[in-house]
């Protein structure tokens, strides 16, 4: 018998005895050591490595809460879905993901390619760094994992089966809350509303009856439209990266959901990295540098994303209906659509609700920090109440710049 046949949630030590137990990745001799090196939301993450090779791995296990707050008590079985999700992605879009060797469904852990190479995006972002490649690589990424799993290219049968694998009812639940509803509804016990903003807010935001309208249908859409295999996460902080390389992770949150959801959450969140530098970067030419390549990042993932669907789709679509004359451009459209609404989702809950980003939080100047936040919360409503208007990356980069335009830097 080992203790690794019941589940335990594992401390640093404990991780050294599985990593030595339970995996191959290293010889018998090997000298380990072990840190904890997340700090996200839900999860334990830790380093394992070999002091006298260059062996590693990373170990993830999943609580039965968040730690972000005991009131999301959780299954970890999410770490399962996590593990099988990047299995997928792997084959869909080698190169884009970390390698996963093992799952263990009795310690809900699963144990991958060591990224240490990498940085989180977000990170790096606020540190102003600049990642040409990004915006190919996270597009062939969206377009391989989404496209190949929806009913246009699937066999229905089979979609449906995955349909089933991946229901994960405890962590959708937590984007309805989160991303759907509490940041439009006043929610006084988990939103974070920054108090120079709480009035803005309630008189911009909860008050404005057109906007909950329009998000309660998104809401409905998000719980019922299970168009593709999403990763249901898909923010900076869910990005590996460095210069010639992109790695996505984390996809705990992935079920079968619009498209939108996750192509909308990459532009937000590059959205929030321009907040960032327009309200920290104080050289005016540095500035505009900077800014002027997240403006161009942001245009590019938009119109390289509908240059690479448009050809995917071309070569392998098999319903046959979906064949039929305009109806790409209609499915298209409406994916551009639920990608503004997202945007402007995400820019919201980021912002009002409890699971903020520190490209808006580390904003030290109190005056910059409640004018970017008007200019992000103006721009989502924009993008939530017009959403069916956004066709190509200038009318996201528009949409931005306008918004800016009504705060004028004090």
């Amino acid at each position: 018998m080992s203790r690794f046949d019941t589940y335990f949630l594992m401390k640093t030590a404990d991780v050294l005895d599985y990593a030595r137990e339970r995996l191959d990745l290293f010889d018998k001799n090997a000298d380990l050591e072990c840190k904890e090196i997340g700090d996200g939301n839900l999860n334990y993450i830790f380093r394992v490595w070999d002091k006298n090779s260059d062996k590693s791995v990373i170990i993830k296990q999943a609580g039965n809460y968040a730690r972000i707050s005991d009131a999301f008590k959780l299954s970890p079985d999410r770490n399962r879905i996590e593990s099988e999700m990047l299995q997928l992605e792997y084959k869909l879009a080698p190169g884009l993901v970390p390698m996963i060797y093992k799952f263990d469904e009795v310690m809900a852990c699963c144990s991958m390619e060591d990224l240490s190479d990498h940085v989180i995006m977000r990170r790096a972002l606020i540190e102003h760094k600049k990642f040409p490649l990004f915006a190919d690589h996270i597009t062939t990424y969206m377009v391989n994992t989404l496209l190949m799993t929806t009913d246009v290219v699937m066999d229905h049968k089979e979609k449906k089966s995955l349909v089933t694998n991946y229901i994960n009812p405890e962590l959708c639940e937590i984007s309805e809350d989160l991303v759907y509803t509490e940041p439009f509804n006043d929610n006084k016990k988990r939103n974070l509303v920054f108090p120079p903003n709480l009035k803005w807010v309630e008189e911009n935001i909860y008050a404005d009856e057109a906007l909950r309208l329009e998000v309660a249908k998104l809401k409905f859409d998000f719980l019922t439209n299970a168009q593709a295999l999403i990763h249901g996460d898909l923010h900076t902080g869910s990005i590996f990266i460095k210069s010639d390389s992109t790695k996505v992770i984390d996809p705990e949150f992935a079920f079968y959901g619009p498209i939108g959801y996750d192509t909308g959450n990459v532009i937000a969140n590059l959205i929030f990295a321009w907040a960032n530098a327009d309200a920290t970067i104080s050289d005016t030419a540095e500035r505009a540098d900077y800014c002027g390549w997240l403006e161009k990042t942001i245009v590019e993932v938009i119109d390289m994303f509908i240059t690479k669907w448009k050809a995917a789709w071309k070569e392998n679509v098999t319903e046959v209906f979906a064949k039929v004359k305009g109806f790409d451009e209609w499915y298209l459209n409406s994916i551009l659509a639920d990608t503004a609404a997202v945007t402007g989702l995400e820019l919201s809950r980021r912002i009002i609700g409890m699971a903020q980003v520190k490209d808006i939080t580390t904003i030290p100047d109190q005056k910059a920090r409640v004018r970017a936040e008007r200019f992000c919360l103006t721009a989502a409503k924009d993008f939530i109440m017009k959403r069916s208007d956004y066709k190509y990356g200038a009318d996201f980069l528009k949409t931005l710049k306008s918004s800016v335009e009504k705060f004028p830097r004090s």
